[in-house]
């Protein structure tokens, strides 16, 4: 058999098993914000007084499976990404509503006290919601507008567990179903835009972090 006739061989040294290529992540966002908005959304409408708040203990199952275990699935699927962003902030707020579901079923705080103590536990996520809102400044528009409602809707409610004011509860209330409108809006695009291979709806993107 000549040269030319000779199967052709890989350059791989023999016994060595080459590496597998890299495996393709789809988008996680459209995941993470649906199960943020969903959540937010049934949370919010009991503190806007919707519907009577003896009747919120139907968030805690949502708060702990879709708010809570969902988006930390979303966060870790955005650092397989490598879109630290995303990452933090889904496995941040899936935190939360994981925290969020402990704090009302597994602690019982003092009566005297409890406004105090849920007061600052809203305060610090207000706080880092505020840092994550300077960050989605270089992401897109309606991130953006998800997290500056997100920190108005903490601040708010931290608001009214330190003055025990209802009235700010009610206004955190309406600003986080505005918050998940955002959210959903942001989920609903990415989910569509895939799914149609074209951009529908838009995300206006802002100006690119530097390199």
């Amino acid at each position: 058999m000549s040269t030319s006739e000779q199967p052709l061989r890989s350059h791989v040294p023999e016994g060595h098993i080459p590496a597998p290529p890299p495996a393709a992540f789809g988008d996680p966002a459209g995941l993470g914000l649906a199960a943020f908005a969903l959540t937010t959304f049934v949370l919010s409408s009991f503190n806007a007084g919707w519907f009577p708040e003896a009747a919120s203990s139907v968030v805690l199952g949502l708060a702990l499976f879709y708010g809570g275990a969902v988006q930390i699935l979303a966060g870790l699927w955005e650092f397989a990404n490598r879109n630290t962003f995303g990452a933090v902030a889904f496995c941040s707020y899936g935190g939360f509503w994981m925290s969020f579901w402990y704090l009302l079923t597994a602690t019982k705080l003092p009566a005297d006290s409890a406004g105090s103590a849920i007061g600052i536990y809203l305060l610090a996520w207000g706080i880092f919601t505020l840092y994550m809102a300077i960050a989605a400044s270089r992401t897109n528009l309606v991130v953006l507008l998800v997290f500056i409602a997100l920190t108005l809707t903490y601040f708010a409610l931290a608001a009214g567990e330190f003055a025990g004011s209802s009235t700010w509860t009610i206004i955190g209330g309406w600003l986080g179903i505005i918050t998940a409108i955002f959210a959903w809006y942001g989920s609903f695009a990415t989910v569509t835009n895939f799914t149609y291979k074209r951009t529908l709806l838009p995300l206006w993107p802002l100006a690119p972090a530097a390199r």
